[in-house]
This record gives C-alpha cells, sequence and structure tokens, in this order.
C-alpha cells in the first residue's frame, strides 16, 4: 500500500492529473477547484495546475510549487487544493480574496513562482465555519452568486465544514403534514426568512409570515443547489437536526404524544417541545429526516440544541430526552455526529452524561471570551473546536481578541500534542459574516500557521497582501489596528463595542444593542492613525476593492469612534443648561451622522437599499414582497413586536452603520430627540417622552426605496473624516 501511494505521489509530481486519471488513480475530481479558481481568478486561472493528491495518514495537507507562469497546487480535496492557493495568493503572490475585499487587481499577468516547495498540514480535522444566527444577520435573501462566491471564499481560507440552514423549514412543512396540520397552519408558523435560526433554536416562531409555498420551495431549491456544491469541494454540509420543536396543538392531534410548553424568549413565546423520550417524537423525527434527506441529501454532522437560551424541562428527564435525540439522529442516519454550539449552559450536563461522548462535537462559542477555560474538564470525553464569535448582529464593528487566539491556541497545541486531547477542531462563529476580512482572514488560517507566530509579522503580511504590494503606510496601519481592535483581551467580551449613532436616543446610551460593550475596548486614537496611514498609500495600490473596503470601513469605524467623545458633550451641555452649546453640540452629532451616511454611500457592502431590493426579490407578489421587506428591516431595528424590543431588549441589536439607516432611522430619531431636549431647555419643562418602539416599527413597516448604487469619491470623504477628526481620545 506505501509503495503505491508512493508511486502516485510520483506520477502527480510528473503530470497534471485530468479527472478521468484521478478517478483511475483513486483520487478525487479537481474540477470543482478549477472552476472555482476560474470564478476567483478569471483571465489567471489558466497558470495554475490543481492537482489531487493522495492522504498521508495525518489529515489534509497542501504543497505548492512551480515556475513563473506555471504554479502548481497539490491537496488532499478540491476544497484544499483551494486552500493551497489561497495561502499562495497571500503568501507568495501577495493579493487577497476577502470576506468582504480583494486585490487580484494588482497582481502581476505572470503569476510569480513559489521561492521553494511549500507544504502545510492542516493542525485539526474539523473547520467548521458559520453560526446559526449567520442566515439572519449575514443576508436572508442572498441569491446564488453570492452563495457560490462565499462558499468559494471560504475554501479559499481553509473551511471544510459549513453549516447549512437554507431552505431548512421544507422538512418541517412536508413532515407536520402528515402529523395533523394543515400547509396554511404550517406557514403561519414558520417565520420569515430573516427570523427562521431563532425558529430552528426553538426561540420563536411565525414571525414575519405566513410564508408562501413558493418561497418554502425556492429556499429548498437553492439550499439543495448549496448542499450539492459543498459536497463537490469535498467539504461537508452540516445540517439542522430534529430536537422536537412543534407547533400548537400537537399533542390534541397525536395521542401519546407528550408537549411542554417552553415560556418565552426575549418577549416572545417559545414553540412547545414535543418529549424526545416519549413515543411520538421517534415518528416524527423519522419523517423529519426522511423529507430532509429527499431536499438536501444525507451527511454525517447534524447541529441541535437542547433548550437553547432557556426553556423548560419541567420534570422530563433531560438525559433521556438526549438519548431519544441522538437515537433518532442515528437510526435515519447511522454514525452521524450531534453537533452543538458551547454557549452559555450549553450543552447541559445531563446531556454529555447520558450519550455516548464520541457520538457529539462541541463548537466551543467562548474560546477567546472568558478565562480561565477548560473544556477537557467541562465536556468530558468529548470533542469540541476551539471557537470565536467576533460579531454580534452583525455590527459593522472592527475588531477581535486575536492575541487571545494566538496565545490560547498555542496552549491548546501543546495540549493536543498529548495523547487523548479532544482539540479537534477550529470554529469560525460570527453572527455576521463579511463584517470584518482581517479577523475572518487570521482565525481561518490558525489551522495552517504554525502553533507559535508572531502576530505583529502576520498583520505586515497582511497588509502586503491586503492591498497587493508592500507598502510602508498600509504596514503602518495595520500595526496601529494590531495595536488597538485586534489585541482586545479576554475576560468578559469578545467583540469590539458598537457605535452610538445608532442606539436609541439617550445623552446616557452607552451603547446600540443591550449586550454590546458598555464602553471603547481599545485606544480610538489608533483607528484614527491607521485611517491617516491608509490614506497615504501609494496610488497604484488604491485601485483595488480591498483598499476601497477598508478605506470606508476604517472611516466609517473612526466616527463611530467618535460618537462616544461627542455624546458626553452633549449630556454636558444640556445638564449645564447651556442652549447655545447644546445647539452646536446636536447640529455637530448631525453632521456626522450625515457624513457618516454619505461615507457608506459610496460602498454596495454598506448601503441598505441592496438588502431591502433582496427581500423583495423573493417575493412572489406585492403583498408577500412587503412582508419580506418587514422582516428584513424590523430585523436592524425592531428585531419584532413591542414584546421582543422592549421587554425582551432586542431592539437595535442588529444595529449597523449603513448608508439609508442613517439617513432614514437613525438621523430621524436623533433630530427628534434633540427637539424635544431643546423644548426642555426652552420651557423649563420635562422633556417629552416618545414612544421609540412606535418609531422603530413605523420605518419597519415602511416600503420607501433607498439607493441601490454607491456613489460619490470614497476617498475623498475617508479624507475629509481623517481632517475632522478632534484632537483628544476617549481612554477605553
Amino acid at each position: 500500500m506505501r509503495r503505491r501511494l508512493a508511486l502516485l505521489a510520483l506520477l502527480a509530481q510528473l503530470v497534471t492529473v485530468t479527472p478521468v486519471l484521478a478517478a483511475h488513480m483513486g483520487y478525487f475530481d479537481p474540477s470543482p477547484a478549477v472552476a472555482a479558481a476560474q470564478r476567483l481568478l478569471p483571465g489567471r486561472a489558466g497558470q495554475l495546475d490543481l492537482l489531487p493528491a493522495p492522504p498521508d495518514g495525518h489529515g489534509d495537507w497542501f504543497e505548492l510549487s512551480g515556475r513563473p507562469g506555471a504554479v502548481r497546487v497539490r491537496g488532499t480535496s478540491p476544497a484544499v487544493l483551494l486552500t493551497g492557493l489561497g495561502w499562495y495568493l497571500h503568501h507568495v503572490a501577495h493579493a487577497d480574496i476577502g470576506l468582504p475585499g480583494d486585490s487580484t487587481a494588482a497582481l502581476p499577468a505572470v503569476l510569480p513562482a513559489p521561492p521553494a516547495t511549500v507544504r502545510r498540514s492542516a493542525a485539526v480535522a474539523h473547520r467548521f465555519a458559520l453560526n446559526d444566527t449567520d442566515p439572519g444577520y449575514s443576508g436572508p435573501y442572498r441569491d446564488w452568486a453570492a452563495y457560490e462566491h462565499e462558499l468559494d471564499v471560504l475554501a479559499l481560507h481553509g473551511v471544510n465544514e459549513v453549516y447549512v440552514q437554507l431552505g431548512a423549514e421544507l422538512p418541517y412543512y412536508r413532515a407536520l403534514q402528515e402529523f395533523g396540520y394543515r400547509p396554511a397552519e404550517l406557514r403561519a408558523w414558520i417565520p420569515a426568512p430573516g427570523h427562521q435560526p431563532w425558529w430552528l433554536l426553538q426561540n420563536m416562531s411565525g414571525l414575519g409570515g405566513p410564508v408562501s409555498e413558493q418561497l418554502i420551495l425556492a429556499r429548498a431549491e437553492l439550499g439543495r443547489r448549496l448542499t450539492d456544491r459543498i459536497r463537490e469541494l469535498g467539504m461537508t454540509p452540516v445540517l439542522p437536526g430534529f430536537t422536537g420543536t412543534v407547533p400548537p396543538g400537537f399533542a390534541e392531534r397525536n395521542p401519546g404524544a407528550r408537549t411542554l410548553p417552553q415560556g418565552t424568549w426575549c418577549g416572545l413565546p417559545r414553540p412547545d417541545w414535543l418529549d424526545p423520550a416519549g413515543p411520538v417524537f421517534p415518528e416524527l423525527a423519522a419523517a423529519y429526516y426522511r423529507h430532509q434527506q429527499t431536499a438536501f441529501g444525507a451527511t454525517t454532522r447534524y447541529k441541535a440544541d437542547l433548550l437553547h437560551e432557556g426553556g423548560r424541562a419541567d420534570g422530563v428527564d433531560v438525559g433521556a430526552a438526549a438519548r431519544g435525540v441522538l437515537t433518532a439522529l442515528r437510526t435515519a442516519h447511522p454514525g452521524a455526529v450531534w453537533v452543538m454550539l458551547g454557549w452559555e449552559q450549553n450543552p447541559p450536563p445531563a446531556v454529555l452524561a447520558a450519550v455516548d461522548p464520541a457520538a457529539l462535537f462541541v463548537l466551543d462559542g467562548l474560546s477567546d471570551r472568558y478565562d480561565p477555560l477548560d473544556r477537557e474538564h467541562d465536556w468530558p470525553g468529548v470533542p469540541y473546536a476551539f471557537g470565536t464569535i467576533p460579531n454580534f448582529g452583525g455590527h459593522t464593528s472592527l475588531g477581535a481578541n486575536t492575541a487571545v487566539w494566538a496565545d490560547r491556541l498555542a496552549r491548546l497545541a501543546r495540549l493536543r500534542s498529548q495523547p487523548g486531547s479532544l482539540l479537534q477542531g477550529l470554529a469560525y462563529l460570527p453572527e455576521g459574516t463579511g463584517t470584518d476580512p482581517a479577523a475572518f482572514a487570521l482565525f481561518t488560517e490558525l489551522a495552517w500557521l504554525p502553533a507559535e507566530f508572531d502576530l505583529s509579522a502576520w498583520f505586515a503580511e497582511y497588509a502586503a497582501a491586503r492591498y497587493g504590494g508592500a507598502d510602508a503606510h498600509t504596514a503602518a496601519a495595520w500595526e496601529q489596528l494590531g495595536r488597538g481592535p485586534y489585541r482586545l483581551p479576554a475576560g468578559r467580551w469578545s467583540e469590539p463595542q458598537d457605535g452610538l449613532f445608532s442606539a436609541r436616543p439617550s445623552l446616557t446610551a452607552v451603547s446600540s444593542a443591550t449586550w454590546s460593550p458598555g464602553g471603547l475596548r481599545y485606544d480610538p486614537g489608533t483607528v484614527r492613525t491607521a485611517l491617516a496611514e491608509l490614506l497615504r498609500a501609494a496610488p497604484a495600490l488604491r485601485k483595488t476593492d480591498a483598499y476601497r473596503h477598508d478605506l470606508v470601513d476604517l472611516a466609517r469605524q473612526v466616527l463611530a469612534n467618535h460618537s462616544r467623545a461627542l455624546l458626553p458633550e452633549l449630556a454636558r451641555a444640556y445638564r449645564d443648561g447651556d442652549l447655545p452649546a447644546f445647539r452646536r453640540d446636536a447640529a455637530q452629532w448631525l453632521d456626522a451622522i450625515a457624513l457618516l451616511d454619505r461615507l457608506t454611500g459610496t460602498a454596495r457592502e454598506f448601503m441598505l437599499g441592496p438588502w431591502l431590493e433582496a427581500a423583495r426579490s423573493w417575493g412572489a407578489g406585492p403583498a408577500e414582497r412587503d412582508r419580506l421587506e418587514y422582516d428584513a428591516r424590523s430585523l436592524l431595528a425592531t428585531w419584532g413586536p413591542r414584546a421582543a424590543a422592549e421587554e425582551g431588549g432586542v431592539h437595535d441589536y442588529a444595529a449597523r452603520e449603513w448608508s439609508g439607516l442613517l439617513s432614514g432611522l437613525y438621523a430621524p430619531r436623533w433630530q427628534r430627540y434633540f427637539a424635544t431636549l431643546e423644548t426642555a431647555l426652552t420651557t423649563g419643562r420635562p422633556p417629552e417622552p416618545v414612544d421609540w418602539f412606535a418609531v422603530d416599527d413605523a420605518w419597519a413597516h415602511a416600503t420607501d426605496s433607498y439607493p441601490l448604487d454607491p456613489g460619490g469619491d470614497s476617498y475623498a470623504l475617508a479624507a475629509e473624516v481623517s481632517a475632522l477628526l478632534p484632537g483628544k481620545t476617549v481612554q477605553p
């Protein structure tokens, strides 16, 4: 066997392996990787030889070699071939394809050769991406082109397991019709796409509905296309498992079923829970998995969480329930792994104690948040992944606990070298993907970097790749960012602070989202200096898409941080009864929002219009288009009805500094608030209270349009932001 593998490896070095020859040799078909390379590097993909390579018994690996204009990448799967290509672009050709932004326009006509043969092996087998909430906060109404590009880029950055929820409502819709429910009842119970992630987590139901059958089927069709592509690339689609979420009245329609009311989640009624230890659960679970497999095919890993963020066991034996869930899963899919999120009190100890730990896999969402953590002790015998949630709600905030990643993974690498270690993966779990390309690039590369590496050197090399070439000013910009927003400490948070322009108006506001950090987590001067340095980059580097994105994003972050310096001045003027100072400061606040709106309007990824237009594009008629637009708008503003926004505190949870959202919602809110305060100053009476939910809900139900195409000069507006910065800083 060893001799055969050695011969095959030699042949792979001597000839280009065609798909037919690859199949004959027992390898995989590299054509999906070739097609992805052609999409990512049109015009230059012909200079690449992507060659299948045999496994070596130690996991995935890739190898780079070749000569100018003929770069050879060998790898153990189509996705790993793309990972090798990503490494080549970053470390050899000094180009980047990120989420979002790329610098491929700066590549030379003839691709450079690696200076020597490079071989890298994955430190962990499981390289997982996407949070449960990703289909909501990252964009619930994306099209195939968007999903295809994201998948290509995930593979380019080393991911090999992708959580797919697109179309997940179809198995419920089909299965529950076999248990006494009419289609119309189920379409009213299933939420609109923007809110479906929390329905799958058993947090709520029905919000934004009813959904139409055409929408259910269209989403399932796209979900099947996505899962098929994941398989073609040699990656693993992770699909939602079934834990017993059912509509009202299930027990009355199904004798012997035991259902438990689950109370509320953030002010919203939770769906009932069908006891997995009861006699009806195996039947419903079998129907669910049968319809799921018909729609999306089978896989080996299924994601599900019992009692996520609350819920009630009410006398149910949680261990027996866990056994029921796992038994149903493995009856439908023998040997399948039950994937869980490590978050708050999840997974419950009763679950871990009741089932075979080898059948489980935990994605630790708190690896970089708290200290100390000992997951080998907390989850005895259970394999797990080191994970991060550096973004909540899809906030437009830069930064991550990158030094914590580097330090803890170095320590965990030493642990992993010991026999019996259960650290087997990395999990990139931002609630919204595509908001921070640097955090994405670094975290996903951790699986391929040495256990100990120089973080400062990594940022310097990232700067060269990100913009298509080495430059003293871009390097200086990333040195500052590496010292500031990308060197956040652990202890309480895994995300940076948000801005206050998007906060519900109050002179005492400390965050936009209820659960966000209440103050600066780094010196804001580092971002201001980084912006000034990035503006001084060589003109040739300013032409890349990555440069434009980062320039807008840095200037946006500078203004967002500045809101934390402006608001105390406003509060002081109001408290002192200084009407001229109050008017001056209020005008400065509104001017800053207007500038921020113009700045973000130069980049499509920071614009509200495309987000809303995408939602409307899925509707079959005017009424459905309006419902879907409400779904997309409400997610950003009220999140849901009054109970969720006010009692549950989820209003502005997904706040973001986007053109259109700033001018259409945030600026009018602050204008109205300042008017009440000015009246109070001039009359001596208390400010008139404002029903902010009513204001936000009216905006969420509106259907006025916003620009779809960017306009304006990103560089000029970023320079304006840099010139208008105040001299003093706010200390974290």
